[in-house]
C-alpha cells in the first residue's frame, strides 16, 4: 500500500512515521511530502531512505492514503485535490474540522460514521482528542451536561522552535549560556506559564478553547453540552494534562465511573490518592494511552466529576490518532 505522509519533516510528520512503523501499518511504498525546500532531501522509514517529493508528484504517485500535518493553509488548498485523484486524506489541521460535509474523527468514538465517500478526514485538535476519548464512556451512562475544563499544554503542541526556545531558555539559566534561540511565544516559556494558545477571538476566547467547545460537540454528536474552557501552555514535554470538571444529567457512582473508564478503550485509570498516584505528562510520554486520575465528586454541585486527564499530545492527540483512523479505513474496505 502506498501511503503519503505530507509534512514529513515536520515534528508531527516525524511521529507519524514513527508510528506507521511501530504499528505496523502495511506500507509497501512511503511517499514523504513537505515543502519545495525539502524536496529532495532524504528521509528514513524503517531502515530504507525515501526523497522527499512535492505535493504534485505525491498526487501523481497515487498513494491510498495521504496523513497530513502541514498547517490549514496547505489542507485547504492541496487536501480537495488528493481526494479528487481518489485517495483518502486524513489531515491533522483545523481546515476541516468544523467543515459540516466532513466527518471529525476520534476511532474509539465514531469511526463508524464513515464510509467510502469521506476523502478528506479530519482529525481533532490535541486536547479535544483525549478529552473525550475520557468523556465518551461517561456521556453514554449518564449524560454530559456542562463541562468545565482547564488545560496545562506541552510546548511540543507549538511545535519545534518552541521546543528549541524553551531549551535555550533553560540553558542560559543553568549554564549562563546566552546563544540565540528562536522565540515562538511572545514571552519566555522556561519558569513561566502562557495563558494564551493561539490567537484571541471576539468572545475573548482564544482559538484553541473555542477548538474545544465546537469539536467536543460534534465528536460526541450533541450540541446540548454546554462547555467553558481555558487554555494554557506550561514549560514541559510528553504530554497535555487536563483539569475537567464534569456536570452529568443523572448521579453517578464513582465506582462505576472508575469501572466505566478502566473498560474504555485506550483509557488507563491512575487512580490512587493515599499511594500519590495520578497522571503526569511524563508517564504519558511516547505512549498511546488516555490516563485518567484525582476521581472525585465535586463537593459544591450534585451530579458532578472532578477528574485529570493526561495523554501524549504528539502521540494519541495527533499521530496515532490519524494512523488509526487509517488502520480503520483500511479494515474496513474504505480505502482505493
Amino acid at each position: 500500500m502506498k501511503v503519503a505522509v505530507v509534512g514529513a519533516t515536520g515534528l508531527v510528520g516525524s511521529k507519524m512515521l514513527q508510528v506507521l512503523a511501530e504499528r505496523n501499518f502495511p506500507v509497501t511504498e512511503l511517499i514523504p511530502v513537505a515543502s519545495e525546500r525539502s524536496v529532495g532531501k532524504e528521509i528514513v522509514f524503517k531502515g530504507k531512505p525515501y526523497k522527499v517529493v512535492s505535493m504534485d508528484d505525491a498526487i501523481a504517485a497515487k498513494p491510498a492514503v495521504a496523513i497530513f500535518s502541514a498547517g490549514g493553509g496547505t489542507s485547504l488548498e492541496w487536501a480537495p485535490k488528493f481526494a479528487a485523484a481518489g485517495i483518502t486524506v486524513i489531515d491533522n489541521s483545523s481546515a476541516w474540522r468544523m467543515d459540516p460535509s466532513k466527518k471529525l474523527v476520534v476511532p474509539e468514538i465514531n469511526a463508524d460514521t464513515l464510509t467510502p465517500e469521506d476523502k478528506i478526514i479530519a482529525n481533532p485538535n490535541c486536547s479535544t482528542i483525549q478529552m473525550v476519548v475520557a468523556l465518551n464512556p461517561l456521556h453514554k451512562k449518564y449524560k454530559i451536561n456542562r463541562i468545565v475544563v482547564s488545560t496545562y499544554q506541552s510546548v511540543t503542541g507549538t511545535g519545534k522552535k518552541a521546543v528549541d526556545q524553551m531549551m535555550g531558555e533553560r540553558r542560559k539559566v543553568e549554564k549562563g549560556e546566552d546563544s540565540d534561540y528562536p522565540m515562538a511565544y511572545k514571552y519566555p516559556i522556561d519558569l513561566n506559564v502562557i495563558p494564551q494558545i493561539d490567537v484571541f477571538l471576539d468572545n475573548g476566547y482564544t482559538k484553541e478553547e473555542m477548538k474545544m467547545v465546537l469539536e467536543t460537540q460534534k465528536i460526541l454528536r450533541d450540541q446540548s453540552i454546554r462547555i467553558t474552557s481555558t487554555t494554557v501552555r506550561i514549560p514541559v514535554m510528553g504530554g497535555h494534562s487536563e483539569s475537567v470538571n464534569v456536570e452529568f444529567e443523572n448521579d453517578f457512582d464513582l465506582a462505576t465511573v472508575r469501572s466505566l473508564l478502566a473498560e474504555a478503550p485506550g483509557v488507563v485509570v491512575t487512580d490512587d490518592p493515599a499511594a500519590a498516584l495520578y497522571p503526569m505528562p511524563k508517564d504519558a510520554h511516547e505512549k498511546d494511552d488516555v490516563f485518567v486520575g484525582r476521581l472525585r465528586r465535586d463537593e459544591s454541585l450534585p451530579k458532578t466529576l472532578n477528574m485529570w486527564i493526561v495523554s501524549d499530545n504528539l502521540r494519541k492527540g495527533a499521530a496515532t490518532n490519524a494512523v488509526q483512523i487509517a488502520e480503520y479505513c483500511l479494515k474496513n474496505g474504505l480505502l482505493n
